[in-house]
Parts: C-alpha cells; sequence; structure tokens
C-alpha cells in the first residue's frame, strides 16, 4: 500500500459518492485528498510513522484517519461498505466514454435506471436523448460505448493481463514439484489485448501444483479441475488455464500454446514435409503413410533447439504470428530485436502543468531511477482546455525551468523541452512557430474532431507532418483498445508522407493506446521511418509504460538502431539540432 494506491482509493470514494449524490463539498474533500498524495513528495508510510499526515495540504483529519487505516490493514471499511451500497450497473456505466458521474446519476434520478440492460433500452427509446445536457449525439455516443464494451467484454489490456500472471508465475516456480514454469498464449506474444492466461509447467508431480493452482488467492471460481489441466476465473474476470505435462513434453507444450493458430499450422506443415509430426505433446517420426515410427520421441532442451531441428533460426514468441516469420528464419537469421535495456530515455511525458500528476521535478527524479540519460517533457497545448493545456505563457516558464535545471544539475538527469501540440481540424498547429520555435522537439498529436472522413483526417495529420517544427507524431489513431476505436485515417499515407519528412512517429505506449499498431511497423521501418517508445505518462509510475512500447516494437520487428531513444544523450542532441536547422 503506498500513496498512488491510497489516492486511487480516495478517487473512487469521490466518484461512488458523486454518483450516490452526496455533499459536493464532501466529494470534493476526497477529489482533494487524493491528488494531495499523488503529488506528494515523499514515502506516504514514513511520513505516516512520524505522525506528519496531518501536515500534508488538502489532506483533513478525517482522511488523514482514513488513509492511516489503509496503510495499516490494506484496506478501508467506509469505502467497501459505500461500493456494496452503489448498484453495480452503476460502476459499469463509468466504463462507457463520454458517461462520468455526474451523468449516471441523472440517468438513475432521472429515469430510475441502475443497470445495463435498462440504459440500452432507454437510448433505443429515445428518453436518454431527452433529457436535459444528453441530446441525439451523446445518446449515440452511450450506444457505440455499450456496443464496444459488449464487443470486448472478453479481452484485457496486455498490461493489466501481465500484472496479474506475474505473481502467478513466480508462486509456481516457486514449488517444489515444478521444474520449469512458464505463462505462454497472447501474453507471451505481447498482443495488445489478452483474451486469458495460459500457464505451462513441467513436472512429474501433477497433483501438487493442481492443488496450490486452484486454491490461490484471488479466486473467484474454479472452473474445471483435472489431473494435469485446472482452468479458474480470477478477480478482474480473467480466466486462467494451467497445463502440466512431462518434463521431456514442455519445450513442445510452451511452443503450441505461444504461436498463434496460423504460426503453429506451418509449423506443424514444416515438420511434415521433413517427416516428422509436431504437436503440443512432442516431435515424432513418421513413415510412409502417415505411420507412427518405431523411433523415440525428439528430445530438445529449449525452443532454440526445436527450431533449429527443423532448420529455422529462433523466432522470438512475439512474432509468432504466422505473418512470415517462419520463412525468413529460413532464409536469414531474424532481426536483434529491441530490449527494455536499450532505452535510454523517453518523450511525450505530462506534468501537474497540465494533466498529470506529479511536478517537473518528480518525473526527473523517477527516470533517473531508470537509469534513463534523458527525460522529455511535452505537457498538452491550450487547445487541449480539457486536459489544462498550456498557454504561451504558461509554456515559456516550463522551458525556463527545464534549462535552468539543466544549468544547475540539479535534476540529475538532462531534460529536454517539448510540447505536445494540438493538430487542429484544418491541420495547423495549436501554436505557431514563435512559440514552436523555442522548444527541443514537438509532438503532433490530434484530439479533437475524430468524426472527419478518412480523406479529412490524413490530409489534416499530413498537413501537421509537413511542418518543419514538428519532430515526432503521436498516437496515430486514437484509439483506446477496449474502449475506443481510432478514427478513420490512411496510415500508409502517413506514414510516406513521415518518412518524407524525417518525422518519427511514436510508439504511445500507454497500455490502453499502443498507437501506431505493431502491424505498421515493418512498412514504416522499412521506409526509414524511426520510431521513439513514449510512455505518455500522467505520473511517475506511469514511466513503467515504456515496456509495453518495447513488446510493441518487438512485435513490430524493429531493432534499436530503429527506435530514437535507444541514442545516447549527445546523439539524441545532435539530431534533434540537425532536425531543427532548416526550420
Amino acid at each position: 500500500m503506498d500513496k498512488k494506491t491510497v489516492a486511487a482509493v480516495f478517487s473512487e470514494i469521490a466518484v461512488l459518492l458523486e454518483l450516490e449524490g452526496a455533499n459536493p463539498f464532501k466529494v470534493r474533500a476526497y477529489q482533494s485528498g487524493a491528488r494531495a498524495l499523488e503529488s506528494l513528495d515523499g514515502d506516504l508510510r514514513e511520513l505516516a510513522e512520524s505522525g506528519q499526515l496531518g501536515n500534508i495540504p488538502g489532506l483533513g483529519k478525517a482522511l488523514v484517519e482514513k488513509a492511516e487505516i489503509l496503510l495499516e490493514t490494506g484496506r478501508l471499511p467506509y469505502h467497501e461498505e459505500l461500493k456494496a451500497s452503489v448498484p453495480p450497473g452503476l460502476i459499469e456505466m463509468l466504463e462507457i466514454p463520454g458517461l462520468g458521474p455526474k451523468k449516471i446519476k441523472a440517468i438513475r434520478d432521472k429515469l430510475d435506471i441502475t443497470t445495463l440492460e435498462g440504459l440500452t433500452k432507454a437510448c433505443e427509446d429515445g428518453r436518454v436523448a431527452a433529457l436535459p445536457g444528453f441530446g441525439q449525439k451523446s445518446q449515440q455516443k452511450i450506444i457505440e460505448g455499450i456496443r464496444n464494451r459488449e464487443a470486448y467484454g472478453r479481452r484485457h489490456l496486455w498490461w493489466k493481463a501481465r500484472e496479474t500472471a506475474e505473481p502467478i508465475l513466480e508462486g509456481l516456480r516457486g514449488l517444489s514439484a515444478v521444474e520449469r514454469a512458464e505463462h505462454a498464449g497472447s501474453l507471451r506474444r505481447g498482443l495488445e489485448t489478452v483474451g486469458d492466461l495460459d500457464f505451462i509447467v513441467a513436472s512429474p508431480e501433477p497433483g501438487p501444483v493442481m492443488e496450490w493452482f486452484t486454491s490461490m488467492d484471488g479466486i473467484l471460481e474454479v472452473t474445471a479441475r483435472g489431473e494435469t489441466k485446472s482452468s479458474v476465473r480470477l478477480e478482474g474476470g480473467l480466466q486462467a488455464d494451467l497445463r502440466v505435462v512431462p518434463p521431456e513434453q514442455f519445450v513442445f507444450a510452451l511452443h503450441h500454446f505461444t504461436g498463434s493458430k496460423d504460426h503453429n499450422v506451418k509449423m506443424r506443415q514444416r515438420a511434415l514435409s521433413r517427416g516428422y509430426s509436431l504437436s503440443e505433446w512432442g516431435l515424432t517420426r513418421k513413415e510412409g503413410g502417415g505411420k507412427e515410427s518405431a523411433e523415440p520421441p525428439v528430445r530438445v532442451a529449449d525452443e532454440a533447439e526445436l527450431f533449429r531441428f527443423l532448420g529455422l533460426r529462433e523466432i522470438p514468441p512475439e512474432l509468432r504470428e504466422g505473418m512470415g516469420e517462419i520463412e525468413e528464419a529460413e532464409e536469414r537469421d531474424l532481426p536483434d530485436l529491441v530490449k527494455p535495456t536499450d532505452i535510454r530515455g523517453v518523450f511525450h511525458n505530462h506534468t501537474n502543468a497540465s494533466d498529470g500528476h506529479a511536478t517537473l521535478a518528480e518525473m526527473a527524479r523517477a527516470a533517473k531511477e531508470f537509469g534513463w540519460e534523458y527525460l522529455g517533457i511535452a505537457d498538452h497545448s491550450k487547445a487541449s482546455f480539457q486536459a489544462n493545456g498550456l498557454s504561451a505563457e504558461r509554456l515559456e516558464r516550463q522551458v525556463a525551468e527545464i534549462r535552468r535545471l539543466n544549468e544547475s544539475g540539479e535534476a540529475g538527469i538532462h531534460l529536454f523541452s517539448g510540447l505536445e501540440c494540438d493538430i487542429l481540424p484544418d491541420g495547423s498547429l495549436d501554436f505557431g512557430d514563435d512559440v514552436l520555435g523555442n522548444l527541443d522537439y514537438v509532438v503532433a498529436s490530434v484530439h479533437s474532431s475524430f468524426s472527419q472522413s478518412e480523406e479529412d483526417m490524413t490530409r489534416r495529420i499530413i498537413r501537421a507532418v509537413e511542418h518543419p517544427l514538428v519532430t515526432m507524431l503521436g498516437h496515430l489513431t486514437g484509439r483506446l483498445l477496449l474502449m475506443r476505436e481510432g478514427y478513420r485515417v490512411d496510415a500508409a499515407k502517413v506514414i510516406d508522407a513521415a518518412a518524407a519528412n524525417n518525422v518519427i512517429i511514436e510508439i504511445n505506449a500507454h497500455p490502453r493506446r499502443l498507437d501506431m499498431d505493431w502491424r505498421l511497423w515493418r512498412r514504416a521501418s522499412q521506409k526509414g521511418v524511426l520510431a521513439s517508445i513514449n510512455p505518455d505518462a500522467h505520473d511517475t509510475g506511469g514511466l513503467a509504460y515504456y515496456e509495453a512500447g518495447v513488446v510493441t516494437a518487438r512485435k513490430g520487428w524493429l531493432t534499436a538502431e530503429q527506435v530514437f531513444n535507444t541514442r545516447p544523450l549527445a546523439k539524441v542532441k545532435d539530431w534533434l539540432d540537425k532536425r531543427k536547422a532548416p526550420a
């Protein structure tokens, strides 16, 4: 339990209170308390132990007491009781884009609706559109949001799935009966969303492993239990499947349950062409007519050896999608894919100057703890008023502070002054050259008018890409995974424009975005477009999202040389200076 977790509880209490129509002053007290903790400079537990929580501005006596309870016990009865008192349907409505606590309360009060089913019917009947402050457009967005929620309901973000899977994998590896254990499936391949978790374990004693797996913490339901396979439903909705196999079958099972259907089909065909049958159980010799050979099954120590046996270079899990990787692995060595340790800094990060939750100094310290050489700050521009976008004057003050920190060395890391500049509907930028020219770099992003036609959106983005002061293009499609489809844009034309204008395209590593999509990166890299893996961090913890961006880059076949922020500080400075010089 840390300050971020306590702040999240306070934020949820504020939302629940607002859903219930509580006193606005009480709601704001919890909102203020959450913000105070998010921007707190110091360790919350240490402050609590020294009796200094009451000295935190924005944290009143009642909230101090609740924070102490959370830190001591890890739970807060008041929060749990409040959550139990709010109909679950209202909480589910919060997952629909455009529906905040105030609108949900209005729907409940005016239409007596507390379920998604009821909300759907009210939209179909036109009753929601008739409510004050809603209208036909709002009603249509709600309908689309409900449909998307239903379509995406069985998928989970890769980042969240990994957070769930890692402790389970660690627990399995800690069992005395377990020789080897890995997670497989779409999580291991690094797909942006995951349907369920797959765990493969090598053990001669499956019984104790099954017992541990089906009785571990966080299980809502054991949906199946057998001698070598079990399935459970976890808190949060994820299903987890465990398969325990003899040690000699482990590599084959791991390969089978990692690869996509297309990858596995091609691998089986390759094995057959060489006189072998490949399955999750092993690799066996085939005689004429398809009969099993008397030869013992092939033994391999790891997946690399399995690929070598079939005449292939080892294929990393992220590439096992059946999209040309087997043909490539037959002809030549596959690229040395970028790794998390290659990253030397990140761009596109926000502070509390716009809609972030940490100060410039806090973000710098957190970046230094990652061992990075540099950090780029790119708060929102003025058109993003909903994100407290910076005016020219506020931006000028931030740039001056960044330069002061760099000159004094106080930050302990080099800071680059940037901006996430809105691309306006006509393709012009939110600030003029006199403002943008004072920055080290500019990330240009779309944040409005998502409903433009594909032709207009493509023209809009290309116009921005052609601006000589634009360094990077932010989140190409604007998608929010499992929430909102991206706007319509001809990605191929934008990639061509970026290549022609020497503009970097970011891999927005926020788990909700992972945009530009990995499927587009082979084309982009072949055109010479550089990637920049940017976490779009809004707090210090968000900097860690860069790891999700590295996974996306690996799925896109990118090497460290094709990722801008793997370069050392001196080379980044040189590139930015040369890029800016003609402008």
